[in-house]
């Protein structure tokens, strides 16, 4: 007995290092522009979530706010994996920044993340970058607020996304998982128009 249950500790070690890596996160604030299960999936192809195998169903959420004003974020990892989480804001999403540059090492399953490019000085599309660095689990939501461009742009796209560090290739995303939110944004007529935003044009 003593001779099985050492065999099956071991079987049970070596399927949990084989099992592939997995981190999900789940926007809470803004609303996302699909529908999100209780993990925030489909969430792994760029630029916004979904899979090839399921695009998501479309919330038909339209979030709106004041150009120059501040936006809350708020957003829950539902499966812990290292990493950080980067913002960007787009006219359309053909416009919205690659995902990031990633650092790997080969392992037994193929290539694994170390580290992502962090943008210092995040210029349009941007907004930031390496918000929310973490290397242990969190169980509170993260929330910050970002300042929006004052422009006019009937419906932006807002992108968050999560480069995990320590984990395998996500065939449909690189290194990143995706969440998008449409906004309909409004500037503020005392300030004067970001013009530095492509939806300012």
């Amino acid at each position: 007995m003593k001779y099985v249950a050492t065999v099956l500790s071991v079987l049970v070690v070596c399927a949990l290092a084989t099992s592939p890596a997995h981190a999900h996160f789940k926007l809470l604030a803004p609303q996302s522009w699909i529908v999100e299960n209780d993990l925030g999936d489909p969430q792994k192809a760029g630029p916004c979530g979904g899979t090839q195998a399921n695009p998501g169903t479309p919330s038909q959420a339209i979030n709106k706010v004041t150009g120059g004003q501040k936006l809350h974020i708020k957003i829950q990892e539902t499966v812990y994996h290292p990493g950080h989480y980067r913002i960007a804001l787009a006219a359309n999403r053909s416009e919205l920044p690659p995902d990031p540059q990633v650092t790997t090492k080969e392992s037994a399953r193929g290539p694994q993340s170390v580290s992502a490019v962090i943008e210092k000085d995040p210029k349009p599309p941007l907004i930031v970058d390496g918000l929310f660095a973490h290397t242990s689990r969190a169980t509170d939501p993260w929330e910050t607020d970002i300042e929006i461009p004052n422009i006019n742009c009937a419906k932006c796209t807002l992108q968050i996304i999560q480069f995990m560090a320590e984990h395998g290739l996500n065939r449909e995303g690189d290194f990143s998982y995706h969440h998008c939110a449409d906004l309909q944004i409004t500037a503020d007529p005392a300030k004067p128009i970001d013009k530095r935003w492509p939806a300012a044009r």
